[in-house]
């Protein structure tokens, strides 16, 4: 009997103790959880591209600015990668675009282009930072074959790109122009140009990927440019560093690169890294010596 009782009595007090939560008003209750707030980033007043104004005072424009700058911000792993190469991969290609008489933000079309990974392919064959078709790779004077493809050569494929851009730039006159044959093909842009009677690229009607590449490319422009607005908490100790290497001959033919790599005081795996366009481990088409990168003896 005292059992019975005892348990009756625990089972009141748990009821009471549920209906004196249950009545608790919510500001003496445990605080809710509330849903993660997501803040609007905001889109520049202001924007260029290599010099050439954005009109971002048109809605149309503001829109698709609006739309780009919201994608790559909230593309949060993949724009935080983006934004950790671009301290290995600018220093190596910024001086080239200098040199060549390109201009600086060009290399935010190598970012929209291989998200900075040197050694990218896509699925239509594609590759490398600027993303060369072998036919156009090979235009521009780069060496592709089943041993060697320049086109993951971070050097030789920016100077064979910066060929292209100034060409382009010649026939458009306009560096957002250039931007869109990058994306679009020289041709298909002159003839719409010709179509539609217009000669801006902000006045023509685009297909959907290229009406929004360029967008992309100001977009990272401006988020690499100031992470730390866009929600980005990255110092440049943060980002990754240039690879310490110094330059060796490799003579070719060659039938054996890892042993080679041994002999230097080094891997043939650090080989493939620091020369990705070396695509096997012996070479037997070259004929010449090739200069590869090795990592800094210390």
């Amino acid at each position: 009997m005292k059992k019975i009782v005892a348990a009756t009595l625990t089972a009141l007090a748990a009821i009471a103790a549920l209906l004196f939560i249950c009545s608790t008003p919510p500001s003496e209750a445990e605080p809710s959880h509330r849903p993660h707030t997501t803040s609007v980033p905001n889109v520049p007043k202001k924007a260029d591209f290599c010099g050439e104004d954005v009109p971002l005072e048109r809605q149309d424009i503001f829109e698709c600015m609006d739309r780009e700058i919201i994608s790559n911000t909230f593309l949060h792993s993949n724009t935080l990668l983006i934004i950790k190469r671009s301290g290995r991969i600018f220093p190596q290609i910024e001086p080239i675009l200098r040199e060549c008489g390109i201009p600086d933000d060009m290399k935010y079309l190598c970012v929209a282009e291989s998200n900075l990974v040197p050694t990218v392919k896509s699925p239509a064959g594609a590759m490398g930072l600027w993303q060369f078709m072998e036919a156009t790779g090979r235009e521009y004077g780069l060496r592709i074959g089943e041993e060697i493809d320049e086109r993951l050569d971070i050097v030789k494929s920016t100077r064979a790109a910066c060929k292209k851009l100034k060409s382009d730039y010649a026939k458009l006159g306009s560096w957002t122009l250039v931007a869109a044959a990058y994306n679009g093909g020289l041709t298909r842009v002159r003839k719409m140009m010709d179509q539609q009677h217009q000669t801006s690229y902000y006045d023509l009607h685009w297909a959907e990927e290229t009406r929004r590449y360029v967008f992309r490319i100001i977009a990272l422009k401006e988020i690499l440019s100031d992470p730390q607005d866009y929600g980005f908490d990255i110092s440049d100790d943060d980002k990754y560093k240039p690879y310490e290497t110094e330059t060796a001959n490799l003579p070719v033919p060659h039938d054996d690169i890892p042993q080679w790599a041994k002999d230097h005081g080094t891997t043939y795996r650090r080989i493939r890294e620091l020369n990705p366009w070396l695509l096997k481990m012996q070479i037997r088409s070259v004929r010449d010596t090739l200069r590869v990168q090795i990592p800094t003896r210390d």
